[in-house]
Parts: structure tokens; sequence; C-alpha cells
């Protein structure tokens, strides 16, 4: 039985502002452990065919569904992963998942497959992984019989920040139960009054089935979803690593998740009701969805705080402290939330941790850059950061990965100055090329055609000081880019 994981990379980096920005979302981030949450949940299946032998499961690369402004960072993290994926498919704009899940079954019967998915966030934690391969195993059973597997999570407190699935029968197979229904999130009565019960499992937005039934039930359930894909689909072109759908044709679709476009009228509809089963599922799981969830799934210290970076703390209790950039020092505060990186801080109530996502709509109603970018901006060919600025100059520290380049390019505004401090440069400028090595500098006057690339096996550092009637990034004509860029993204 083949088994194509479907990884459904969105987000808007908003419940985890200033950790996570709209160009950098949560998944992207190491929030428990060494790995990204992406790439834990690349690496969570590995082992399966392993530890499941008797299933018969042979598993598949993973396609991937992303925005198109965050292809690069999908990319990378296969990268230093050493894995390759089956697709990095991109959307133009947010659709939610219906159509995103519809585009990935499209590209997996492509070849006259029909594959059982197995649809996974790209933002979630599970712990016990072992555990969850083995509910995987017993998913990819029932849905390469046709059904519709939904993964809930037997809930361990009177959660209101998810949405609950509530058991039907049970069925044939003595650990799936028929999917009754879907709740939306409870008031905090509400949720102790399903959690008392034993009736209600947390909705974890983990669904198997196969490609053929995905794309018969959304053709049937939502067909404006399913022509706009359609589209898309036959207009898509493969640019690089990439995907690219037809932009026009899908923006034209309705925006829907899965659970509103087809499970809700599964429950609704007894002919199809039987098809649609839930798997309990107690793994350790966690979306991470706010600043109060990563202080519960994280290890504290013996006054409950938990801490990152360079943290003291005097009389003070079940705080999460985190510091990126500076000493952070707390005397006599309880149960707050204290996040600094080098251009925001955030303080909050911990049981208000859900709201900072208004903050972070505030940002992008008044377009600061702070609601999109880190002040350490990640590119394709690596990173950089502002150092100082003042009247008609800019100092950035670029780091350039080994074997990468910039675009061939030039400025109208602005001229830049690059002086080596680790590394090899090689360094285009109109007609000359030359080779930089550590303390060497060179001048790019405005208006050169010029190009900056690192030739060496480890990384490119170098200051770069830029000066001129106007310094904005969107002063970039470019002639040849690796990347396909079109902008100055």
């Amino acid at each position: 039985m083949n088994l194509q994981p479907v990884v459904l990379s969105g987000g808007s980096g908003t419940r985890l502002w200033p950790l996570s920005r709209g160009a950098y979302p949560k998944q992207f981030l190491p929030l428990s452990g060494p790995h990204s949450l992406f790439q834990s949940t690349l690496l969570r299946l590995a082992a399966l065919e392993q530890e499941q032998p008797e299933s018969g499961v042979i598993l598949a690369d993973a396609i991937v569904v992303c925005n198109e402004t965050h292809r690069f960072l999908v990319a990378e993290q296969f990268r230093l992963l050493d894995h390759s994926p089956a697709s990095i498919m991109l959307e133009p704009a947010g659709r939610n998942t219906a159509p995103a899940l519809t585009i990935a079954a499209m590209k997996a019967v492509q070849n006259s497959a029909d594959p059982v998915l197995i649809v996974m966030p790209a933002d979630h934690l599970i712990s016990d992984e072992t555990v969850f391969r083995g509910v995987v195993a017993r998913g990819a059973e029932l849905a390469s019989e046709g059904a519709i597997v939904t993964f809930g999570i037997v809930p361990t407190s009177p959660e209101t920040g998810y949405g609950y699935i509530k058991k039907g029968e049970a069925s044939a197979n003595s650990e799936a139960f028929k999917l009754q229904a879907f709740v939306e999130k409870p008031d905090r009565s509400q949720a102790q009054r399903y959690l008392d019960s034993g009736e209600y499992l947390w909705n974890s937005g983990i669904f198997m089935l196969r490609a053929s039934v995905w794309l018969e039930l959304i053709e049937q359930h939502q067909p404006d979803i399913a022509a706009a894909c359609r589209a898309a689909f036959a207009g898509a072109e493969q640019d690089g690593d990439f995907f690219r759908v037809d932009a026009k044709s899908f923006e034209s679709g309705p925006s829907d998740s899965i659970d509103y476009a087809v499970m809700e009228k599964l429950c609704a509809e007894k002919s199809d009701a039987g098809r649609a089963i839930v798997l309990p599922l107690s793994a350790g799981w966690s979306d991470v969805g706010s600043w109060s969830a990563l202080w519960e799934i994280r290890e504290a210290d013996a006054s409950g705080n938990v801490i990152e970076g360079d943290v003291l703390v005097h009389d003070s209790t079940d705080n999460l402290l985190i510091a990126q950039h500076r000493l952070l020092a707390t005397v006599g505060v309880n149960n707050l939330v204290v996040v600094e990186t080098p251009d925001a801080v955030l303080i909050a109530d911990k049981a208000q941790a859900q709201n900072v996502k208004f903050i972070a709509e505030q940002l992008k109603q008044d377009q600061r850059s702070e609601s999109q970018f880190h002040r350490r901006v990640h590119r394709p060919w690596g990173d950089y950061e502002p150092i100082d600025e003042g009247d008609r100059y800019q100092v950035k520290r670029l780091t350039v990965k080994p074997g990468a380049s910039l675009s061939l390019q030039m400025h109208h505004h602005r001229a830049e100055h690059w002086i080596v401090v680790r590394g090899t440069a090689k360094i285009t400028r109109n007609d000359e090329v030359l080779m930089l090595s550590e303390n060497e500098s060179a001048y790019i006057p405005l208006g050169a055609t010029h190009r900056l690339e690192n030739p060496g096996v480890i990384p490119l550092e170098l200051i770069e000081v830029q000066s001129g009637s106007y310094l904005g990034e969107d002063d970039i004509v470019r002639f040849e880019d690796h990347y396909n860029r079109k902008s100055s993204d």
C-alpha cells in the first residue's frame, strides 16, 4: 500500500508573534528540540515501514502545499534534512485547506496512481511518535478500503482553543468510531461538559483517505472548488523545484476548509456517514497555537519558569521567558509571557496569550515591517540583518550560503561597499570579476551591473554599506537570477 504524505504549510505568523512573522511563520521555528515543526512533521513517519512491517505500507516522499512567499524556506528545510520532496506546490494566495488538498490529490493521481493520503498540518507537535505511527498504520488500512479517516486527540483538559469531534458508535474496528459531528470551539463550561462526557475528541486536522476519494468528494460537495483547482492544475508550470499552479484560476475558487467543505457534510448525509470515521490519538499532540501552549510543552524549572536565552529571575513563577538578543531579567512576576527579539518585545498575561494575534493584526494594518519580517531577513541565497542606518546610508550584515549567489543586478539610487569578514567572495562588477578574501573590500558604483557569489564551502559573511538617495529593497533591477524571482523577494 502506497502512503503519500501531504503537508499543508500555510500560516500567517500571528499567534506566536514576535518569534513568528508573516514571512517566517511558526512551522519553520525549532520550538521544541533541534528541528523545526516543519522538519519534525516530515521526519515523523520515517520509521513507519520498519516499525509496522505487517501494514505493508510503502512511504512516499512528501507533497508540500505552501504559500508562494515561503517556497525557498520550504526548499531549505528539505535541504537541511538531506531529503527530497515529491513536489513543492505553490499557492498564489491562501484559499484554506480544501483547495490545498485538492491540488495535492491531483498531483498524487497524476501518473495513474491512487495512494492513501495522510494530510498533516506543518506546524503541529507530537511527542510520542511511535504511538502516532501505530495509529497511522491502522488508519492507512481503513483508508485503503475507502474510509475517510480523521484523527481525534484524546482531550486532557477543557480546552477552549480547539474544535471538537463527537464520536458516534464504535465501528467494526474496535479502535475506531463513526464520526458523528464536528463542533466549534466551546466556551469553558461547555468544554468541561465535553470532557466529562467522554464522547468528544479534539480536532487534530489530520486526515487519511485515498486521493481518488477526496477528488470524488470535493466534486460532489464543492464543485466550484473542484473546477477552480482543475483549471489551476491544468495551467500549472514547473518552475525549478516548484510546481506553480495557475494563479488566476486558483484565486477564482472559494476559500474553505476540509472540515466545512466535506467532512461536516459527510456527518449530515446518512448515505456517506458510514465512510467517515475517527481514530482516537493520545500521543502528546499540540498545535502550539499560543504562548501558553508553548509553556505547557517546554521543560520548566523548579519555579515553573520556562527559560530560553540569557535570562535571570528572582521571585518569579510560572513564566515563559525568551531572550534572543540581550539580557532579560524578571523580579516578582508570575504567569507572564516575555519574549525579547532584536526588534520587538512582547509582554503578555499568559491567560490572554491567544490575544497576541490582535497585536500582529494591528502591525499589519499599520503596514509595519515587524508584522512580516524579523530583523534578520531570510533570502534563498542566505540572509541579511540591518546594523545601522541614517540619512542616505544603511549598514547590513550579509551571509551567503556555500555555492549560492545573489542575482545579477543594478541599482538606480544607491552605491554599495562590500567588506569580507569571513570566507571568499566572487564579485562581478560590470566586466570585471574579483576574488576577495577576509579583510578585503570592493566598491559597487551606482548603476553598475554586479553580482555577489560564494564559491567556497563555508558561509560567506560580509558587511555591506549602502549610500544614496533611496535605500529600499525594491531598488533592484534583476538581469539574471538562479531563483527565478520576479521582485525583491
